[in-house]
């Protein structure tokens, strides 16, 4: 019998070779076995058929998200989603809130008081985000637009010390230079003309994968349009296309914060870095739809 290599098997099954070497990890390739430090893939081999593929009449992630909202149902993927989502896209920008108040403010409304104190604009922000989530399900299928973008930033700085300052600009763009990571972003003057060619770029396309939806997110960080708060911008944006074009989401969590800001950095000089960090997250997200039941493709 004749074997090909992991490259090889994920040209002939149309996919990454990241996927090709999970099926053979798992044993879904029948015969495919290790030589040194490679795969041997029986020529003959099959594409594995996914296990989770969702049947035309499942419901979407999406469905599910917006149905399980308007119940108010403790204990799925929306309440899942929302506390996971908002406590490690404000834990990456230094919100010192724990997991823990980030949950107890969701299920409970109110804040539960020890022996340190809280910075108010955090829990602030953690109900905001809360409302983001909720506005990115409800628009989830809309075009993505300017207005749309400028809605999460006034809806996560509603109310928060700097909605106070004249020069912050909450809902609009900035007016000041800024810097990320210690490097220049595009001028003031220039955001709003580029965001409009990054949006007009990336509607005007056909089908969007998860690729176009990374690009979009580093394109948009370079870009950094608002005075504070792009991060949490930028990754609530990932979350509605990816609920619009039926991708599963991901989070960056704590454990990848580090790989994700080297490969904004990166991107796009080296695209591979920043794709491999956001499919680790989406392979844990696939875990808690595993959980929860819900299929995906």
């Amino acid at each position: 019998m004749n074997y090909i290599f992991v490259s090889q098997a994920a040209e002939k099954w149309g996919v990454s070779e990241r996927s090709a070497r999970n099926y053979c990890k798992v044993g879904r390739v029948a015969g495919a076995f290790v030589k040194g430090k490679a795969w041997r893939i029986p020529e003959d081999a099959s594409k594995p058929t996914r296990k989770n593929a969702r049947l035309p009449e499942s419901k979407t992630l999406l469905d599910v998200l917006r149905t399980e909202k308007a119940a108010g149902l403790p204990g799925g993927i929306y309440h899942k989603l929302q506390t996971e989502l908002t406590y490690n896209s404000n834990h990456i920008e230094g919100s010192r809130l724990t997991f823990e108040q980030t949950r107890y403010i969701f299920e409970t409304n109110t804040i539960g008081v020890d022996e340190r104190s809280l910075n108010v604009d955090d829990i602030l922000e953690t109900i905001n985000h809360f409302r983001c989530i909720d506005a990115v399900i409800d628009n989830a299928q809309n075009c993505l637009s300017e207005k749309f973008i400028k809605l999460l930033h006034a809806t996560l700085k509603n109310g928060t010390g700097d909605s106070r300052l004249d020069w912050f600009n909450v809902g609009e763009y900035k007016g000041l230079p800024n810097e990320v990571g210690g490097k220049a972003t595009t001028e003031p003057e220039r955001v709003s003309g580029e965001i409009s060619v990054l949006l007009r770029e990336y509607n005007k396309k056909e089908k969007v994968l998860l690729e176009d939806i990374i690009d979009f997110h580093a394109r948009f960080e370079k870009i950094h349009p608002f005075q504070d708060g792009n991060g949490r911008v930028g990754r609530l944006i990932m979350l509605k296309e990816c609920l619009k074009n039926d991708i599963v989401p991901f989070i960056i969590d704590e454990s990848l914060k580090l790989y994700y800001y080297r490969d904004l950095d990166q991107w796009p000089r080296e695209r591979g870095y920043l794709i491999d960090t956001c499919l680790t997250a989406q392979d844990r997200f696939k875990a808690w739809l595993d959980y929860f039941r819900i299929s995906y493709i």
